[in-house]
């Protein structure tokens, strides 16, 4: 693990069960979100075997299982395991990295990552996408988030814990070029403006993208 990785897990340790408190139940006010979601979970079908990568609390897994497919999630943190462990019991939530994930090749219909790349690099997001493709089987899809913009925002302090976090905004043609180029093939193109009420006042964008067969 890189230094920056590790204060990556480390802050989010930090963070974990306030960070629960603030967003297990953010789903609720965001209706574009859910029906993403929805087809996400149409298009992998059911019973598919999927994972949540950067789930934090485990709220999108959470969501993915009542869908009816079966759910691995993953965090760098912990803490967020051990969060989304109590909060949803019935799930294989896992620490890793979607830099590195322990699972098969081809072995998941589909993958979702909700603001999974915010503390990426531009130039790290092809390594990253081309290891989501390696676990995918041919067909699988994923279905990835993220902040649009050009912005970086630093924060040593969220909800009065230290913290070391930057957060990295994307013009969302360089995060699909960086899936093209990764062999994906992206479907869905969408951008939404926020629910100003419940989140950070930035442009969201959403991709779905195909592994070739």
């Amino acid at each position: 693990m890189t230094d920056r990785t590790a204060a990556i897990a480390q802050s989010y340790d930090r963070l974990a069960s306030r960070y629960a408190d603030q967003f297990f139940d953010e789903l609720r006010h965001k209706p574009l979100d859910r029906a993403l979601l929805g087809a996400f979970a149409d298009v992998v079908g059911p019973d598919a075997p999927v994972a949540d990568i950067g789930c934090g609390p485990g709220h999108i897994a959470r969501d993915l299982q009542a869908r009816g497919l079966r759910v691995i999630g993953i965090d760098l943190s912990s803490e967020m395991i051990a969060v989304a462990l109590t909060r949803t019991p019935g799930i294989d939530f896992r620490v890793g990295s979607m830099k590195n994930l322990d699972l098969p090749d081809g072995s998941l219909a589909g993958i979702t990552a909700f603001y999974a790349i915010v503390h990426l690099e531009p130039y790290q997001l092809v390594v990253v996408f081309r290891e989501l493709y390696r676990v995918l089987r041919p067909g699988g899809v994923v279905l990835l988030s993220f902040h649009v913009g050009r912005e970086r925002v630093k924060r040593d302090e969220m909800f009065g814990e230290p913290i070391d976090l930057e957060f990295v905004f994307f013009d969302r043609k360089v995060v699909e070029t960086a899936l093209e180029q990764a062999g994906f093939t992206v479907d869905v193109r969408m951008e939404r403006a926020p629910y100003v009420a419940v989140e950070h006042p930035s442009v969201r964008g959403y991709l779905l993208a195909r592994r070739a067969t």
